[in-house]
């Protein structure tokens, strides 16, 4: 099974509601699809939404990327020599994360083509059934206690909720959505990288003595700021997870040399793809750091891919964070992982088991 062709679309899915962070405002989910061909006739699918402020990848230099850097490093090489093409993939250009992405979930998914077997059951096995948390948007405090008590009558029993716009407001927001489904669902707090070091502290010891219990604090200073990032941990009891701040490998072992953390936001569109992701596992279990999968506001495309990972590594990737085909008012991508609300579940489909896109829009230029 050889690379014949890479070719390029555009996918976009309204979202429920829109989608608020400390750092941007998200009405629809707007993806590049990577369709990489061979001669076999099997396609692979990859996917990478535009992250300016998180990647620096946009929708444009995804393309370009991919178009002129990556595919004519690729095209040519058999599906059999994975190892090989990731590397090609990864050496291919500094950064361009999201583009490396994209491209390796479309070759691991026609790895698993080739070889009859659902992704996961090659990455390692494991249960294919996992449950992911939901994100409660940043939002007036009666709004975001009114989504947070609508996720948890959805069934979703851990709320990831956004704040890092206002300390005092923070403060408030987290307490009152703790007295509302307190009992009922675990809380983590995503800052944004919104907060100062010592506003973190501050911000999470008023909540530790006000009786809030939060399973985890995302990602709470600039991603930059590793010594910042020690300073609260070493600070609050609440634990600190590293997002922003740990793309691949070398920065994780820059963090656990700092102690800068206790848990790793491992995402496929930080680490280019699902080689490094398996990598930042797999080092995480040699330390005994605990992980959590997550996903940008993206398709089940890409979303699809961290769920096998998930799965295979289950043994060190403790937490979900799959929501993002939750948060689309419709799931157009029909494949082998099943998104049910809080409950994702993989079938015995080859690879990721896309029979059929829908509303996929051909790219044949940038200005398309």
């Amino acid at each position: 099974m050889k690379i014949t062709d890479i070719r390029f679309g555009m996918l976009r899915v309204p979202l429920k509601t829109p989608f608020k962070t400390a750092l941007r405002t998200v009405e629809q989910v707007e993806d590049v699809v990577v369709m990489v061909h061979t001669d076999s006739g099997h396609i692979g699918y990859g996917s990478a939404p535009a992250t300016a402020v998180i990647t620096g990848d946009t929708h444009g230099s995804i393309i370009e990327a991919v178009r002129h850097y990556i595919a004519p490093r690729v095209i040519g090489q058999d599906i059999a020599n994975l190892n090989r093409i990731t590397g090609l993939v990864q050496s291919a250009m500094e950064k361009n994360t999201s583009a490396k992405a994209a491209v390796e979930i479309a070759l691991y998914d026609l790895w698993g083509q080739l070889y009859g077997a659902p992704l996961y059951k090659l990455l390692g096995g494991g249960e294919p059934v996992i449950t992911t948390d939901i994100t409660i948007s940043v939002d007036h405090i009666d709004k975001m206690v009114s989504d947070s008590l609508s996720a948890v009558e959805r069934g979703f029993e851990s709320l990831k909720i956004k704040v890092g716009k206002d300390i005092g407001v923070d403060i408030e927001r987290t307490k009152a959505i703790h007295a509302a489904v307190e009992g009922r669902a675990l809380l983590r707090l995503d800052a944004n990288q919104g907060w100062t070091a010592k506003q973190a502290v501050y911000a999470l010891h008023a909540l530790e003595d006000a009786g809030v219990k939060l399973e985890l604090v995302e990602q709470p200073v600039k991603a930059h700021d590793l010594a910042g990032m020690r300073y609260v941990t070493e600070r609050v009891h609440t634990p600190v997870m590293a997002d922003e701040s740990v793309f691949g490998p070398r920065e994780l072992v820059e963090l656990i040399r700092m102690r800068a953390a206790d848990i790793v936001n491992i995402k496929l569109m930080k680490t280019g793809g699902i080689s490094n992701a398996v990598k930042i596992a797999d080092i995480c279990a040699l330390y005994g750091i605990d992980c959590m999968i997550g996903c940008m506001l993206e398709s089940s495309i890409g979303v699809a891919a961290a769920v096998h990972l998930a799965v295979a590594r289950a043994d060190v990737i403790s937490k979900v964070d799959l929501d993002g085909p939750s948060l689309c008012s419709h799931d157009p991508v029909d494949s082998g992982v099943i998104f049910n609300e809080s409950e994702i579940s993989i079938t015995d489909a080859p690879g990721l088991g896309i029979r059929a896109i829908d509303g996929i829009t051909p790219v044949t230029s940038l200005a398309a």
